[in-house]
């Protein structure tokens, strides 16, 4: 869905809002005695997080810009992914343990974008002579049951995906200078960089990406050329599927998954694409990268428990300075 146009909120952040907010806060942490060493780690955590969120925030933007929805199912599709690939990692197969890995996360990676399919078919399709607000109320409703029915299936106790890298709990680090790396880090930014270029590729070479990009320009005049709008949409939400499992495997090893793992890097991924505009992948990309590092950067000049707050402070913050922003993003091609 590229185009040459650039969501206005997204410059208006890269513009004035964000440089001003850095600055404060690295003045901030300058105060308690915080130097270059301290501000690349954050940096370097920051851009961890950042790519978790990017791979999320796409999935908001695919449906969003083919169906016109906030599918708050997201969150319970990060989870389903992590979830599925502990349990059939878990089984006896007569496999090493590489292979078993890859294995699971496969088919974990499928059945999860069957879920995100049955979504749209059984619960968000049905609905759609519907007003907006009651299709986005759908999915958050979705988002509650795929919850509940985990926390039946996996119970409230939190589990252990292994590294990548060692295929154990313990992963590997190393260290540039005075800045540590864990090799799982490596895996996510590699994961989400592969990511965004099969999606561009896809919208940009594959008929099917060109007939959703068509329903994203205009889903009357898409319609009325032949296209399919409602099959497009199911594999919207397909990807949508695919992008959150992904996510959700890649971040695993580094947290211990559990069935409400969905909730706070959905709602986080969902900010990264308001931060965009809810209508281009480049930016929820930069987005979801300045979240990463100006929440990391923020809870490192203050205290970590106010982490989470800060991403709910900046969607408050947008909603407030463009109320529409989320519901009444441009129509047509994002940049």
């Amino acid at each position: 869905m590229p185009s040459s146009r650039r969501s206005p909120l997204a410059g208006q952040w890269l513009g004035g809002v964000v440089p001003l907010l850095a600055v404060g806060l690295v003045l901030w942490g300058r105060r308690h005695g915080f130097g270059p060493t301290e501000y690349l780690q954050f940096l370097v955590d920051g851009l961890q997080a950042g790519a978790i969120y990017t791979l999320v925030a796409l999935g908001f933007v695919v449906v969003h810009r083919v169906t016109g929805i906030i599918n708050f199912a997201q969150g319970a599709f990060v989870m389903l992914g992590p979830m599925v690939t502990i349990t059939i990692y878990g089984r006896d197969w007569p496999l090493p343990p590489a292979a078993r890995l890859l294995l699971a996360a496969a088919v974990a990676v499928g059945l999860t974008a069957v879920v995100g399919v049955a979504v749209y078919r059984l619960a968000v399709h049905p609905a759609r002579g519907a007003s907006l607000l009651t299709k986005i109320m759908i999915t958050v409703g979705v988002y509650v049951a795929l919850q509940g029915m985990a926390l039946l299936l996996w119970g409230p106790r939190s589990y252990v995906l292994p590294a990548f890298s060692t295929l154990q709990m313990a992963d590997r680090t190393f260290a540039l200078g005075d800045v540590l790396f864990k090799v799982q880090s490596l895996w996510i930014w590699a994961t989400t960089g592969v990511a965004v270029a099969l999606l561009t590729l896809f919208f940009e070479r594959t008929m099917l990406g060109k007939a959703m990009r068509a329903c994203a320009a205009d889903r009357l005049a898409a319609r009325l050329v032949g296209v399919r709008v409602d099959a497009m949409a199911a594999v919207a939400f397909a990807l949508a599927a695919v992008l959150g499992a992904v996510a959700g495997i890649v971040v695993g090893p580094l947290t211990r998954p559990t069935y409400d793992m969905g909730l706070e890097i959905g709602l986080k991924g969902f900010v990264a694409a308001v931060m965009g505009g809810l209508v281009s992948f480049q930016g929820a990309v930069v987005g979801a990268l300045l979240l990463g590092v100006l929440e990391t950067l923020w809870a490192g000049v203050t205290l970590a428990g106010f982490r989470d707050l800060f991403a709910f402070v900046v969607l408050i913050l947008l909603l407030l300075v463009r109320p529409h922003g989320f519901a009444g993003g441009e129509e047509g091609e994002g940049s």
